[in-house]
């Protein structure tokens, strides 16, 4: 009795060492759970930190959801802007974040000593149990390998091994992405030609190469930064331009089989799609159906930085009809993982126009940082002079900025006239509150500061791109009289 007591004890704690394991490592699909999320507002335009506090390095990267975890793989750069890792991070709700693991790093094989890893996605094999990686591979010092590769890893977040790397068929491959249709077949797009096309590959039964060249599309266009979907029977496929780290227009083209006719591209979003690049569309499944959320990258080499220094910039994709989708801005999104929703921040957009000029209130070139002051500029439709005006409970009201979710605020709470008006964090301070006063001029109003009195206008009246908006003395001056226009 005793033997078979100490027996029965040592198997349950080996059963039970097993299980955490798999929770630990996330096991196979559909392991690991958690308890139910709550919705999470995620703002925009900002560097993501995990739950301790850390940068979350994650850029180019997709997104696989394992139970009830979704886990978010990147690429990972160090200080030279060479490849670190491909990181992984494990979230239930989108927002709160935790590191899991470095999957990939430059000691896993010595072809990586000396190489850059972008657009890491990962996919899931229900026949060998493995998840499977997909990437683009680079030389560290020169940028004309242009090669596919491939690791695997039997828990999603464990070490993958690597496989290799390798030109499909033959061909160039840059950009790269990675989609699973709903019969099981897995296919891997990329961009070849010296970015020209874009091809699209049938994998093998494993995941782990090409099968086939299933399709050229857009030959000679020049599209990268690809990611493909799948919504009611028809396939999308968003793609930007190329241009660099720079961004550019976005466009979108639907099929309803991935080896038939392609649409024409259309234009989504602005013409820099916000200032970001497709990294990935994440569908988020819930009770209550399925949202579709753009997940991209404003990449920090494009505002002088590197890929390290990068913003995400992550906006509900909206659907008119079964062939066509919008992308419009907003500074947060409301997510909820359990219902299966992604929001924009409520309100309504507003421009605000000088009377002196007819020009429209600015942040000049769309700078999300604090302390940036506002000009006057011809009003280009762009989210930068785009605001939402709420009215607050003492009937002052908050004037928010569409592109930075920032506030119109009066620079160090100045009360002097000829202080700079600037966008700031919201905090609700008394300079950020502004009243709203009719004027004589039907249509027009003066913007007051709580804290000063003062009113918002154009510096020296002046009707020239780029003029400065501050604080001074209201005295009725058409530099002072705003008429307000919603989008």
């Amino acid at each position: 009795m005793h033997r078979r007591t100490k027996w029965t004890a040592a198997l349950l704690a080996a059963l039970c060492a097993i299980l955490l394991g798999l929770l630990g490592t996330g096991g196979t699909a559909g392991t690991a759970q958690a308890a139910p999320p709550v919705p999470q507002g995620i703002d925009n335009g900002t560097q993501f930190t995990t739950v301790d506090d850390k940068p979350l390095h994650a850029h180019g990267g997709g997104v696989i959801k394992v139970g009830s975890f979704y886990y978010w793989f990147g690429e990972n750069r160090d200080d030279k802007n060479q490849f670190r890792a491909v990181s992984v991070y494990r979230s239930t709700d989108l927002k709160n974040w935790s590191f899991r693991n470095d999957v990939l790093t430059a000691a896993s094989h010595p072809e990586l000593k000396n190489a850059n890893i972008e657009r890491p996605k990962v996919i899931y094999n229900k026949r060998s149990g493995k998840f499977v990686m997909w990437m683009h591979k680079e030389h560290a010092d020169h940028y004309v390998e242009a090669r596919a590769a491939v690791a695997t890893s039997s828990t999603v977040d464990g070490d993958y091994t690597w496989d290799r790397s390798f030109r499909p068929e033959g061909h160039m491959s840059r950009d790269i992405t990675t989609f699973v249709d709903t019969d099981g077949t897995g296919y891997m797009i990329s961009a070849a030609n010296e970015n020209a096309d874009l091809h699209v590959y049938r994998l093998n039964a494993d995941y782990t190469d090409v099968q086939s060249l299933v399709q050229k599309l857009w030959v000679g266009q020049k599209r990268e930064a690809p990611a493909m979907f799948k919504r009611g029977g028809v396939y999308f496929l968003l793609t930007s331009g190329c241009t660099g780290w720079a961004p550019n227009q976005q466009q979108y083209s639907t099929a309803t089989r991935i080896s038939g006719e392609w649409s024409e591209l259309r234009n989504i979003g602005d013409s820099t799609a916000y200032r970001s690049q497709t990294a990935f569309v994440l569908p988020v499944q819930g009770v209550k159906g399925t949202g579709w959320l753009y997940m991209g990258d404003r990449w920090g080499n494009s505002m002088g930085g590197k890929v390290n220094d990068s913003q995400y910039v992550w906006l509900p994709l909206k659907f008119p009809t079964s062939t066509t989708m919008t992308m419009e801005y907003t500074p947060r999104i409301v997510i909820d993982t359990a219902r299966g929703t992604v929001e924009p921040m409520k309100g309504t957009w507003e421009i605000l126009t000088t009377r002196n000029g007819a020009k429209c209130a600015n942040v000049p070139r769309a700078d999300v940082k604090k302390g940036v002051g506002l000009i006057q500029w011809d009003c280009d439709g762009h989210v930068n002079q785009e605001f939402r005006i709420r009215k607050q409970l003492n009937g002052y009201h908050e004037i928010m900025l569409r592109h930075s979710g920032k506030c119109l605020d009066v620079s160090d709470s100045s009360a002097e006239n000829g202080a700079p008006a600037v966008q700031n964090t919201c905090d609700g301070r008394p300079s950020q509150q502004w009243l709203i006063k009719k004027t004589d001029a039907p249509g027009y109003v003066r913007l007051i500061a709580r804290h000063s009195g003062k009113c918002l206008d154009v510096v020296n009246q002046s009707t020239d791109n780029g003029a400065a908006l501050e604080q001074w003395t209201c005295n009725g001056g058409h530099n002072q009289h705003w008429k307000r226009t919603t989008r």
